[in-house]
């Protein structure tokens, strides 16, 4: 019994890592906000502000994630409850 809590906390604390690590990349390697544009006259060729909002934070793109942390935290108060 006290191999399967254990099991269940690396499990849980697993899960909620590596969903926040893939919200996280998501993110990160969303690709650059303001994109590849070619040159046009009177503007400069990379701009500091994009033209559009970055993706940022969405629950359609990172769904998976999501249900990671909320499997993991699940995983991780089952295993508490079972320690009391």
């Amino acid at each position: 019994m006290q191999e399967t809590g254990v099991i269940q906390i690396l499990l849980g604390a697993f899960l909620v890592v590596g969903g926040v690590l893939y919200i996280t990349l998501q993110t990160i390697w969303g690709g650059r906000p303001g994109g590849r544009r070619p040159h046009r006259a009177g503007l400069p060729s990379d701009p500091l502000e994009p033209d559009r909002l970055a993706g940022g934070f969405g629950i359609k793109s990172n769904w998976p994630g999501l249900a990671m942390i909320a499997i993991g935290a699940t995983l991780l108060l089952v295993a508490a409850s079972n320690q009391i």
